[in-house]
């Protein structure tokens, strides 16, 4: 395997949403215990709000696991606790190396990222397409408990705003952001004296989610859509953003890597006792899995990036009726739930 994550952050301040079958995954490889109790956060309800114009309604689309019969939407989880338990686990991999250290390898699982090198020896394409958009994260703290409740605004331009529940740094009333925007106005609300920024981000939530303010410093990231133009070959296959990359908007991310990991096992696991781990036939069948979810999901989050970017009027009332038609029909939004949790 050739799997160290793209280099951290001196302070790592992104989370992950993980939904049910990620959450699964880890459980049964003996990770998800591990995990200190305040470094996850399950999602009880999520409110989107859209982008009505001035002295117009904005649409309202809400989302409620009790309603639902479920336990939870997803959970929040702290991305450097997660990446550093996941180290802790590949140690004691007996099956499982580091190409770093030189041991052969029956299969190589190129798990490096976007930025992955190996995929480029290999002469893999992978032609991202930028959004000229960057997302902006922190951790924040609110003057009220966040309740388990995830929020999202849709503002114009395509810029959208995401507060995740959490625990850090403050017990039950911090939440992570994420906030994707134009590549000049990421730089601007980076570069923001503290107090600037808090007022600029209370009023895009207008209180919604009580009086936010930092608990972290500020980091971005360039904003992309992009597909590997082969994820396996003989003895190899690409896992996670090394393979995929898609818009940050629906939090599907992680979920489609650990997707990756979840198929390939069971192909693996399923494979005829006398072909070989990299037999290229046997990883074309993970190819094959792996196609329609992922490229299902890029397009979803590509179609609503570029539906919420519209400058229209037309448009952007469109948008907004169709967010409040959608909460009306309980049973859509009870299966785009159930395709989110990966069920």
């Amino acid at each position: 395997m050739t799997g160290a994550p793209e280099q951290r952050r001196p302070s790592d301040v992104r989370a992950y949403a993980l939904n049910a079958a990620s959450v699964a995954l880890l459980t049964e490889l003996k990770i998800w215990g591990s995990l200190p109790a305040d470094a996850f956060c399950p999602v009880y309800d999520m409110v989107v709000c859209g982008d009505a114009a001035v002295g117009q309604p904005a649409g309202r689309l809400s989302f409620s696991a009790w309603q639902q019969g479920l336990r939870e939407l997803a959970v929040i989880v702290d991305a450097a606790e997660l990446e550093a338990q996941l180290a802790v686990a590949l140690r004691f991999s007996p099956h499982v190396h580091d190409v770093a250290d030189n041991t052969p390898a029956a299969l190589t699982a190129l798990c490096e990222g976007r930025e992955s090198s190996a995929r480029t020896a290999l002469g893999v394409g992978f032609e991202p397409r930028p959004y000229g958009h960057r997302a902006l994260a922190a951790r924040l703290v609110s003057d009220r408990p966040h309740q388990g409740t995830a929020r999202q605004w849709f503002q114009p331009g395509g810029e959208v705003l995401a507060l995740l529940p959490f625990e850090r740094p403050a017990a039950g009333a911090s939440y992570g952001l994420v906030w994707s925007c134009d590549e000049a106005r990421a730089q601007q609300l980076q570069a923001m004296p503290a107090a600037e920024f808090e007022q600029e981000l209370n009023a895009v939530t207008a209180g919604a989610a009580g009086e936010l303010s930092l608990g972290s410093e500020r980091s971005s990231w360039p904003l992309a859509l992009a597909r590997a133009d082969a994820v396996s070959g003989p003895g190899w296959v690409l896992l996670g953003d090394a393979a995929h990359i898609v818009h940050p908007l629906a939090g599907q991310g992680l979920n489609l890597g650990l997707g990756d990991v979840a198929a390939l096992s069971r192909v693996l696991a399923g494979r005829e006792s006398w072909r070989p781990l990299g037999d290229e036939r046997l990883l074309r069948r993970y190819a094959r899995e792996r196609l329609a979810p992922t490229l299902a999901m890029g397009e979803l989050t590509d179609a609503l990036q570029r539906l919420f970017a519209h400058a229209s009027p037309a448009a952007q009332g469109l948008r907004n009726r169709g967010l409040d038609a959608l909460n009306q029909l309980a049973p859509v939004k009870r299966w785009l739930t159930q395709r989110a949790l990966g069920l």
